[in-house]
C-alpha cells in the first residue's frame, strides 16, 4: 500500500490497493477517496433538509441498456483487482516463447534494463504484449512519433480489449512555438490547433492510472514535457456517492475551480448545466455525462446519460470526476504565484533597467501584467505553462512534473525502436531550452519561463524504474545498460529470412545496377535505391528514366502529399524503382520489393552506420528474393559488422525453417487491405489519396471554400488519429494559401 498524507484544502488522500480499503465510507476495491475542499466528514455538517411527509417519493429509474457498454463501464466503480488478460488469435511461435518468458523472468527479478533485439516482422508487439499479460503489471509503451504511436495503440487495444489501453501524445494538430530572431527583430507568436479528441484521451489516460492497475498507455517522446502536478490535478478531484451530502453551491464551485464551464445550451465535453436539484456534467475525458439529482444537501441518485438525446443509461454507485485540464491549480496555490510572479517581475524589471534595456524592461512589464489580469479575473491565460513553476510551487531549476510523476512505482517502460527514441529524448531538452532563453533575454518572457521545460536526460533516467528496449538495432546507450546482453527475436513465424547480402566495387556502379533493376522489374518486383545527396537522387532519376527505366525519386524536399503519391504508385506498379536518401524514416516494408541498392556504402557516417545499413538491408526482407546489394570499394567497419549480422540472422532462420519444414514465400497484400496481421504489423498503409486538386480556382471565394473543405477534412483524419493524411492535407491547404496570396 501507498498513501499520501492529505495536506491543506483540496489536496488529495490516495490508496493504491489490490483489495479493500480501511475507509467505512468508501467501497472496497474503489482506488480514489478526496478530502473535499471545505467539506470534509468531520467538520461540522448544515442540518439536513427534512423530507416533508406528504411529499411524494421519488421512483428510482431502472436501468436502461443501449449499447455502449464499454463507455458506461468506465463511469462506475474502478476494478482495483483487474488483470491484464491478454486476447489473441496468434500463438507465440519462433523466438516468442523463448523471449516472453526471459523477459517476464527478468522483470519479476527486479532487472532493470532488458533489451528486445527482433528483427522486422519477427512480431516483437505481440511478444511485448505476453510480457505484460504474465507480469501483469502497468505499462507505458513510449515511440518517437505520433504516426508509431497510432499505430501500436491499435494494436495493443485488441491485444488487450478489457484493459484502459490510453493514448498519450501531443495534442496539437499545428503547432508553431513563440520564438523571437534578433537577427532579424522578428517575434513569433505561438500558434496551434488542438485537436479535442486527443486532449481527451490525454484526460482519459491520466484518469485511468488514478482508478485501475489494467492500465497500458501509448505515448510519444511529449510525455516527457512540462505537465500540471498530480498533486493539484488529483486534489482538484469531485467525488460523489449516492446518499452523500453536499450542498449543490459546493457542487457548481468545484466544477468552476477543476476548469469546467457551465453552459445551460451546449452541453459538450469540459461543461456542466444546472436545472433545479439536477447537475448535468460532461467530464472532459468521456462521451457519456453524469447527472447528479439532488434533494435538498444529499445526493439521491447518479446516473449516466446520453448527452445528444439525454436519456439515462445506467444508475451508478459512485463517480469521480477530475478536472477538465491538468494545468489546474487550487485557489490558495494560485493566489501563491500571482504573488511569486509579480516578484519575479519586479526583480527582472530592475536588472533590465538598470542594464539600460528599456524597451526589453518594457515589452516584459506589458506582456507580464496582462497575463496577471487574466489569470486575477478567469484562473487562466494564453500561455499559462511558461508560468508552471510558480504553480506548481518548485523551486527555480527543479525539473518539471510530467506524465512520468503519474505513473506506478512498479510500472513497466517500453521504448519502442529504442535507437531511434533515445537520442530524441535525449534530445528534446537542448533544443527548447536554446529557444526558450532567447525569448528570456529580450524580454518577451520571465526567466522561470525556462523551467517549463521537458526533462532532461538524467532527469528521465532517474524516473524510469525498469525498462525494455525493443528495436532490430539496438544503439550503444541500451547495450552499455544491458552489458551486451540481448534477448534475441531473429525468426519470423511466416518462415521469410532477411535478404542476401553482396558487397560490389564502385566502379561502374550506375551500370551494374541497371542490369539488375532490368532483371527484378522483368520478374514484376520493385527495386529501392539509397543514395548520399538529393542531388545524386535527382540526377540518377534523370538518367534512368532516360533509358526508359519507370523511376521516381524521394526525399525531404518532396511534400508530404506528393510523398503519399509516390508510394501508392510503386505499390501499384506506376513505376518499378525508388531512389532516396533515409529512406528508413517512410517505413518501407514493401513485400514488392526484392533489390535494396546501397551506393557509395563505404561512404562512414550516419547513413552508412552498421544500425543504418542493417535496417536499410532489411527493406527487402518481405520478399522470398530478397537481397542487397551494397557498392564500396572497402570493407569498412560499419559494412563488416551489418553484413555479419544479416548473414547471422539469416543462418539461424535458415535452420529454423529447415528443421520445421518451412518454406518461405513472399506475402502479397492488397495496397487497401488492412494490416491486421501481428506478423505482418510492420506494413504502412499506403493510402489512397484524391487525385490533384484543379489550382484554376474562378476565384478567391471559390479559394476560402476549398481551404474551409480541406482544413474540415484534416481535422476529421486527425480525430481518427491518421496523422500522415492529416499533414498531406495540411501540406495542400498551406500551397493554396501561398496561390491565395499570390506567392
Amino acid at each position: 500500500m501507498r498513501k499520501r498524507t492529505p495536506t491543506p484544502e483540496g489536496v488529495i488522500a490516495v490508496v493504491r490497493a489490490s483489495g479493500s480499503t480501511s475507509s467505512p465510507s468508501v467501497p472496497p476495491g474503489f482506488l480514489v477517496f478526496t478530502a473535499l475542499p471545505r467539506y470534509h466528514p468531520a467538520m461540522p455538517r448544515k442540518p439536513a433538509r427534512q423530507k416533508p411527509q406528504s411529499a411524494p417519493q421519488r421512483h428510482s429509474r431502472s436501468p436502461r441498456d443501449s449499447g455502449g457498454h464499454a463507455d458506461r463501464e468506465r463511469l462506475a466503480r474502478a476494478r482495483a483487482d483487474a488483470r491484464l488478460v491478454l486476447k489473441s488469435d496468434f500463438a507465440p511461435r519462433g523466438d516468442q516463447p523463448a523471449a516472453i518468458s526471459e523477459l517476464a523472468l527478468g522483470l519479476e527479478h527486479g532487472e532493470k534494463h532488458q533489451v528486445l533485439l527482433g528483427v522486422t516482422g519477427s512480431g516483437k508487439t505481440f511478444t511485448i504484449a505476453s510480457v505484460l499479460a504474465r507480469v501483469n503489471r502497468p505499462a507505458l509503451i513510449l515511440a518517437h512519433n505520433k504516426t508509431l504511436a497510432a499505430q501500436l495503440y491499435q494494436e495493443f487495444k485488441s491485444f488487450f480489449p478489457d484493459a484502459a489501453v490510453e493514448y498519450f501524445v501531443s495534442y496539437y494538430d499545428y503547432y508553431q512555438p513563440e520564438a523571437y530572431v534578433p537577427q532579424s527583430d522578428t517575434y513569433i507568436e505561438k500558434e496551434a490547433t488542438i485537436n479535442a479528441e486527443i486532449d481527451r484521451m490525454r484526460l482519459s489516460a491520466t484518469r485511468s492510472l488514478f482508478e485501475r492497475r489494467d492500465v497500458v498507455i501509448i505515448a510519444s517522446v511529449s510525455c516527457i514535457y512540462g505537465l500540471g502536478a498530480p498533486e493539484a490535478y488529483y486534489g482538484m478531484l469531485l467525488y460523489l456517492r449516492q446518499g452523500d451530502r453536499i450542498d449543490r453551491e459546493q457542487i457548481l464551485r468545484r466544477l468552476v475551480e477543476a476548469r469546467y464551464d457551465r453552459n445551460e445550451y451546449d452541453l459538450r465535453r469540459g461543461t456542466f448545466r444546472v436545472r433545479g436539484d439536477v447537475v448535468e456534467i460532461i467530464p472532459a475525458y468521456e462521451d457519456l455525462g453524469i447527472r447528479v439529482e439532488l434533494y435538498g444537501d444529499e445526493v439521491e441518485s447518479l446516473t449516466s446519460f446520453d448527452p445528444l438525446t439525454g436519456r439515462g443509461l445506467d444508475r451508478l454507485a459512485q463517480v469521480a470526476v477530475y478536472p477538465s485540464s491538468h494545468y489546474v491549480t487550487p485557489k490558495p496555490r494560485l493566489d501563491d504565484a500571482i504573488r511569486a510572479i509579480e516578484t519575479e517581475l519586479e526583480e527582472r524589471k530592475a536588472r533590465l533597467e538598470g542594464e539600460n534595456r528599456l524597451v526589453e524592461a518594457q515589452r516584459l512589464t506589458q506582456r507580464t501584467l496582462f497575463d496577471l489580469e487574466m489569470l486575477k479575473s478567469v484562473g487562466y491565460c494564453y500561455g499559462i505553462e511558461n508560468y508552471s513553476r510558480h504553480l506548481s510551487g518548485r523551486r527555480p531549476g527543479e525539473p518539471p512534473p510530467t506524465l512520468l510523476d503519474y505513473l506506478a512505482r512498479d510500472v513497466v517502460i517500453v521504448l519502442d525502436e529504442s535507437h531511434q527514441t533515445i537520442p530524441q529524448v535525449r534530445a528534446m531538452f537542448h533544443g527548447d531550452r536554446q529557444r526558450k532563453q532567447t525569448l528570456v533575454e529580450f524580454g518577451f518572457r520571465l526567466p522561470s519561463a525556462l523551467d517549463n521545460r521537458p526533462l532532461n536526460f538524467e532527469e528521465f533516467e532517474g524516473r524510469v524504474g525498469q525498462a525494455l528496449f525493443v528495436s532490430a538495432t539496438p544503439g550503444s546507450y541500451e547495450l552499455q545498460k544491458t552489458h551486451g546482453a540481448v534477448v534475441e527475436q531473429v525468426i519470423r513465424p511466416t518462415g521469410l529470412m532477411d535478404p542476401a547480402v553482396e558487397v560490389r566495387p564502385v566502379k561502374g556502379q550506375v551500370d551494374d545496377l541497371l542490369a539488375e533493376i532490368r532483371s527484378r522489374t522483368a520478374a514484376g518486383d520493385r527495386v529501392l535505391i539509397t543514395t548520399l545527396t538529393k542531388r545524386m537522387a535527382e540526377d540518377l532519376t534523370e538518367y534512368y528514366g532516360e533509358l526508359g527505366v519507370r523511376v521516381r525519386y524521394l526525399h525531404s524536399d518532396v511534400e508530404t502529399l506528393e510523398r503519399v503519391r509516390i508510394l501508392r504508385d510503386l505499390r501499384k506498379g506506376e513505376f518499378d524503382v525508388l531512389v532516396g536518401i533515409n529512406l528508413l524514416r517512410e517505413g518501407l516494408d514493401l513485400p514488392e520489393v526484392s533489390l535494396v541498392a546501397i551506393l557509395d556504402a563505404d561512404k562512414e557516417g550516419f547513413l552508412r552506420s552498421a544500425g543504418a545499413l542493417i535496417q536499410t538491408i532489411g527493406r527487402a526482407a518481405r520478399n522470398v528474393a530478397g537481397t542487397a546489394i551494397l557498392y564500396a570499394d572497402r570493407i569498412t567497419d560499419s559494412i563488416r559488422a551489418a553484413v555479419a549480422e544479416t548473414n547471422r540472422r539469416r543462418q539461424l532462420q535458415l535452420e529454423y525453417n529447415e528443421k520445421h519444414g518451412i518454406t518461405p514465400t513472399s506475402i502479397r497484400k492488397s495496397i487497401g487491405e488492412l494490416l491486421s496481421s501481428v506478423y505482418e504489423a510492420d506494413y504502412p498503409e499506403i493510402p489512397a489519396v484524391a487525385e490533384e486538386l484543379d489550382q484554376r480556382h474562378r476565384s478567391l471565394d471559390d479559394l476560402d471554400a476549398e481551404i474551409a473543405r480541406l482544413e474540415a477534412q484534416m481535422r476529421a483524419f486527425a480525430k481518427a488519429l491518421d496523422f500522415e493524411k492529416a499533414a498531406a492535407l495540411r501540406d495542400r491547404i498551406r500551397s493554396l494559401r501561398r496561390a491565395e496570396f499570390g506567392l
